[in-house]
């Protein structure tokens, strides 16, 4: 099963046969194997994935999948059919850009009496074309859906815009268009980092680490 996926992934369909075990690969190797296959029982995907987990546990935060130490090439340095200039397949990119990680470094959410306070420091990891992994600044509150339900938050959504106030109709009144907006929420703290990726099937995982 692993091997086959493997070699499906570097677009070798003739390799299939002669792919090794996990176990053999360097750790990132067994990484992508093991996330593609949404990493099932085995004695090397529970290793893979413990670093996986181990990488996004501060600190330091480190890139969860770092295929530079995982070469896309067969023996003897002979190119793979598909493998495009950035050392990778189509497949294997695909695994790597659909890693949605978030570090959540400060949400803080205050109520008193009619004021409110929120503090929202968090940033996201992304993949470049050429391989490099990168944090960019971002929001929990205005982030995915499923970011709030993996750190034990809320989500919700209103409708704002349009004519929506008190205010009487008159002739020439014009109103913006409305629109339908959600948001995250989390009272009280929180610090965190959250990642999210998909296997082979299409299904999606999500591991949680807060601190």
């Amino acid at each position: 099963m692993r091997s086959k996926l493997f070699a499906v992934m570097l677009g070798g369909a003739a390799t299939v046969a002669a792919a090794p075990s996990v176990n053999a690969y360097p750790i990132d190797c067994a990484i992508l194997l093991c996330l593609a296959g949404g990493f099932p029982a085995s004695a090397e995907c529970s290793a893979a994935k413990a670093e996986f987990i181990r990488r996004i546990t501060p600190w330091p935060i480190e890139p969860p999948l770092q295929l530079w130490n995982c070469p896309m090439r067969s023996s003897g340095g002979i190119s793979v059919p598909g493998i495009g200039a950035d050392g990778l397949t189509d497949d294997v990119r695909r695994y790597r850009d659909g890693i949605e990680i978030y570090h959540v470094q400060m949400y803080y959410h205050k109520r008193g009496g009619d004021n409110e306070y929120i503090t929202d420091s968090t940033v996201v990891g992304e993949y470049q074309a050429n391989g490099d992994f990168r944090w960019v600044g971002a929001s929990y509150q205005h982030g995915p859906a499923w970011l709030a339900e993996a750190s034990g938050g809320t989500t919700y959504t209103r409708t704002i815009g349009g004519c929506d106030d008190d205010r009487p109709w008159r002739v020439g009144r014009t109103c913006p268009p409305s629109q339908t907006v959600t948001t995250n929420d989390h009272m009280g703290r929180l610090r965190g980092v959250f990642i999210r990726y998909q296997d082979h099937s299409g299904a999606y995982h999500v591991e949680g680490v807060r601190y």
